[in-house]
């Protein structure tokens, strides 16, 4: 019996060798841009114990390895300047693999969340033209990752389409924007191929694209990395983890639920007496609504009365999206459960349930910030029996505030579907690409982590670090500062986004080979994702030309460095005068008579608007209201009205010189 059974193994490994085909990671395909005056590593897999030879066109001469026992295999090449196109050819005496139209370039990362994902199709300023000349950057190649999850380093990826593209109407309208623009603006500068590495995912965390050995340096969040333990591997070993997480949550939720009593949902059923609720208005936020303590868990319901011909039968309930989380009763029966705001709420109703006269809709919703409500109209809030039978739930309903999140039992997180599980996305859009060599990262990123600006200071740093760890080289990173944003400031405001800004400049000051491009002036009101991704993309240009090519420009709007509090001013020192100081306006791209956005305080900590005048390379700061000044902030709002720049018409950076 051994004998036979070592015969198989090595029939079948025989077997293997004959027809196992030389395959590499996606990464590596046609247009692909290498980094030039590099030393680039290609690998993959192929027969086992293999001779592969590796023959690029810029060199003469051939690479030859061994794969392993395994069929791994790997390799080094020396790139020379930017030049191509050029062909590469890996064989291993069975297979071949043929790569064309290869260029030696700069390859940059292009990461962060939604407003880098923001692609070019999405009415970004010069849409059109952009699509229409994208056929002449011959020279501009794009790689896109798809997005992933994974509790654990993987060498898997994805990618949307077939490998490196060649820009075109049709590969740039989905890229991009912000990366787009900024490969546009390097290649046009320096006059060499440029290849655009996207891997970003909207609405994310700075910790979930950050290493979970890195992540170990911060205590707060020790238990969710000890978390990741549990966590299976495979997608559907996480849904059935959350299924059961789930299932247990809702047990003992009813023990804490003022809604629930001796198991049943009493808050949704008929017969109760909810005179003494709150009425509300469906849709809308309800804090708009000057309701207040609606937030964590709370309940609203709505009675209805429903004919006798819709008795006995199905029905379709529709609740638009609710703002964040719900859990749906129809007469004290669950009939739904979805996760997110902006997910559309549609669920069926048993037969069994639905009744003649009175019926109630009871939705336990969980807030977890900001506002909260039930939001669409009278399309998609209604009760539907046919397409010509249709009740609209909008109007008047009831809420009562439930209890707390931090009282309840912990809510389990669906690890199948979260991309902001720690660590998640470094697992999987960052590690996997981690012996691609590169030149350096833009990062666009920020409004997820706004509610814990005071530990993105730690963070932000700690995850770069993380990525230069990964690749083995301090490459240059280059940050996009958060926009300006929400309603126009109209007087001093203590501001999550401000301290954000304060976090990211903080980085750029204190960290080697990064750097910030200040956006403060192009961001819209109403708008979290603005569509002027031209200047930004220049903007990160003219960081990467002045602080990573050496190119004597000037890269930086003006950025706070020290102040002096005289008798009744404060006179604050400024880096990055080139040309002077200003009053400006980009929008108007004209300069403005009276300098705006400085506010001032005495020893009452109590800003006030400021009198400010430009000297030299200093701003003058005071107010009649302080006699005694001791502190001065600058754009110190989520949409501040500022106007300070240098002569290269770049915006100087939020800053404050308190840290109350």
């Amino acid at each position: 019996m051994r004998k036979l059974i070592t015969i198989i193994t090595i029939s079948s490994l025989a077997i293997f060798n004959a027809y196992c085909k030389i395959t590499v990671p996606p990464f590596f395909s046609d247009n692909m841009v290498l980094q030039q005056n590099a030393k680039v590593k290609l690998w993959g897999e192929s027969r086992q114990n293999a001779t592969v030879t590796i023959s690029a066109s810029w060199d003469k001469g051939k690479t030859t390895v061994r794969s392993t026992s395994d069929g791994k295999w790997s390799a080094e090449l020396s790139t020379t300047s930017a030049g191509g196109p050029y062909a590469i050819t890996i064989s291993d005496g069975k297979s071949i693999l043929k790569f064309k139209n290869v260029l030696l370039g700069e390859v940059w990362l292009c990461t962060g969340q939604s407003n880098m994902e923001l692609k070019l199709r999405d009415n970004v300023i010069s849409m059109q033209e952009e699509m229409t000349n994208a056929h002449k950057l011959t020279n501009v190649r794009l790689l896109h990752v798809h997005n992933a999850t994974s509790p654990r380093p993987t060498d898997k990826i994805g990618l949307v389409g077939e490998g490196w593209q060649e820009c075109s109407s049709e590969s740039i309208a989905d890229f991009s924007a912000t990366g787009y623009f900024f490969g546009k603006y390097l290649n046009q500068e320096l006059n060499v191929p440029v290849g655009l590495i996207e891997t970003c995912w909207g609405g994310t965390l700075a910790e979930a694209w950050t290493s979970e050995s890195s992540l170990r340096d911060i205590p707060s969040f020790k238990n969710r990395l000890d978390g990741l333990k549990v966590i299976p591997e495979t997608n559907e070993g996480r849904i059935e983890l959350y299924k059961k997480q789930m299932a247990e949550w809702e047990v003992k939720m009813q023990d804490y639920d003022r809604g629930f009593e001796n198991g049943a949902a009493l808050w949704t059923q008929n017969d109760l007496d909810d005179s003494e609720w709150t009425e509300c208005e469906v849709p809308g936020f309800l804090q708009e609504q000057k309701i207040e303590g609606m937030h964590d868990f709370f309940w609203m319901r709505k009675t209805i009365v429903l004919p006798d011909s819709w008795a006995g039968h199905d029905l379709i309930l529709e609740l638009g999206a609710v703002d964040d989380n719900d859990f749906t009763y129809f007469n004290g029966v669950r009939v739904g459960h979805t996760e997110g705001c902006i997910m559309h709420r549609q669920y069926r109703i048993p037969y069994s349930i639905v009744k003649a006269g009175k019926n109630t809709i009871g939705v336990r919703v969980m807030d977890t910030g900001g506002m909260s409500g039930i939001l669409g109209d009278d399309n998609n809030i209604l009760l539907t029996k046919s397409e010509k039978e249709k009740m609209s739930l909008t109007g008047k309903w009831k809420c009562a505030a439930s209890i707390s999140i931090a009282e309840a039992p912990t809510f389990p997180l669906n690890t199948a579907t979260e991309a902001n599980y720690p660590t998640f996305l470094y697992n999987a859009m960052i590690y996997p690409l981690r012996d691609y060599a590169v030149k350096g990262a833009i990062w666009y990123q920020g409004e997820a982590n706004t509610s814990m600006a005071s530990q993105y200071k730690d963070l932000l740093p700690l995850m770069i670090r993380d990525w230069r760890r990964t690749w083995n080289f301090d490459f240059p990173f280059y940050i996009v500062q958060l926009a300006n944003y929400m309603k126009v400031q109209t007087g001093a405001e203590e501001s999550e986004w401000a301290e954000l800004r304060e976090a990211q400049l903080q980085t750029s000051q204190t960290l080697d080979n990064t750097g910030l491009a200040v956006i403060i002036d192009i961001g819209e009101e109403g708008d979290i994702h603005p569509k002027n991704k031209s200047e930004v993309g220049r903007r990160l240009c003219l960081n990467a030309l002045g602080g990573t090519y050496g190119k004597e420009i000037e890269y930086s709007g003006p950025i706070y460095s020290g102040y002096e509090i005289n008798e009744d001013s404060i006179r604050i020192r400024f880096s990055h005068c080139t040309g002077g100081l200003k009053a400006y306006s980009y929008a108007e791209k004209s300069d403005r008579p009276n300098l705006e956005g400085f506010y001032i305080a005495g020893g009452d900590h109590v800003f006030h608007k400021a009198d400010a005048k430009i000297e030299g390379g200093t701003v003058v700061v005071s107010s009649p209201d302080v006699l005694f000044p001791i502190a001065v902030r600058y754009a110190w709002a989520n949409n501040p009205v500022c106007n300070l720049y240098n002569g290269a018409n770049l915006p100087a950076s939020p800053f404050r010189t308190d840290n109350w």
